[in-house]
């Protein structure tokens, strides 16, 4: 699933990386996105969408929508089309809200 040579940019898939989703090691490309490496390895459910329950995946693919949110290296609700891979990323998807806690000051 991946384009070896681009007719315009030629060979981009020159060094290959492991990353981890859901702990499960696969390969991608340096110079690849989370979300196209996921896609490349056959996983197209990023997380589920909070109010109709129902599978996310990539669609926009600009960083304009909000469908490829995942948590990546333990930072929750990151946009996986818009980050690229890095050896030994760790990604799991969003399948509920995030745990985000404010504290008030009482001065």
């Amino acid at each position: 699933m991946h384009i070896e040579k681009h007719p315009v940019l030629g060979r981009q898939l020159l060094k290959p990386v492991t990353i981890y989703f859901n702990d499960q090691p696969y390969q991608a490309y340096s110079q690849q996105s989370v979300a196209a490496a996921l896609m490349a390895n056959g996983i197209k459910k990023l997380g589920v969408s909070r109010k109709l329950v129902q599978s996310r995946g990539l669609f926009c693919s600009r960083g304009r929508c909000c469908s490829c949110y995942m948590t990546i290296d333990g930072e929750d609700h990151v946009r996986s089309c818009m980050t690229v891979v890095k050896d030994g990323m760790r990604i799991y998807p969003n399948m509920e809200d995030p745990e985000v806690r404010r504290e008030i000051d009482e001065d």
